[in-house]
């Protein structure tokens, strides 16, 4: 492992990390994404640590990659009881310790399964509000215009007149269409 490996795994974790505290914006929005993510790395792990499905699937086998499902299951279940009192009108937030750990854990679990690229298909949505957040910083320096009317992007849905609750369940059928993609992969590969 080399210096280009250390810096590439921190950058899955610092951007995974900082890409779900930015979707982290409405209620239900950031976890609801986490959950469907998480879901899809326990699938993963799943596979890559069970030799026939592995070999089937031709993922890269590892022997103790089943215990990341363990993770993912109890990121899942963790994330749906907060979820419950986290959704519309919420009556607990999670903060910026929440959800740079939740993004932290599953850039840590793709890296664990090999999987750290598709990452950005699997987490497309977090990816989108990233990249959101970065057009618009760089437009506004470079020529002094916005391209949304406000970053990252479920702000700008909010402002053109979309209700919170409609952003927030568009953007969860969008992660889901994201990891089942990042699914579909597998076979394709």
């Amino acid at each position: 492992m080399g210096w280009f490996t250390f810096v590439f795994f921190l950058l899955v974790i610092v951007g995974s990390s900082n890409a779900v505290n930015l979707t982290d914006g409405l209620d239900g929005l950031a976890i609801g994404c986490t959950i469907t993510v998480a879901f899809a790395y326990a699938l993963l792990s799943y596979a890559a640590g069970n030799f026939r499905i592995a070999e089937y699937l031709q993922v890269p086998f590892y022997p103790f990659a089943g215990e990341l499902t363990v993770v993912c299951s109890a990121l899942i279940g963790a994330g749906l009881g907060f979820l419950w009192f986290n959704c519309f009108p919420a009556k607990v937030f999670m903060g910026d310790t929440g959800s740079l750990s939740l993004g932290g854990t599953i850039g840590v679990v793709a890296i664990c399964c090999k999987q750290e690229l598709l990452l950005v298909v699997v987490g497309g949505v977090f990816v989108i509000e990233a990249v959101s957040v970065i057009l618009q910083v760089m437009s506004f320096k470079l020529t002094g215009k916005r391209i949304f009317v406000m970053s990252p992007l479920h702000h700008h849905f909010e402002l053109t007149g979309w209700k919170e609750n409609t952003v927030i369940v568009r953007f969860w059928i969008l992660s889901i269409i994201f990891a089942l993609l990042g699914l579909a992969t597998l076979k394709l590969r």
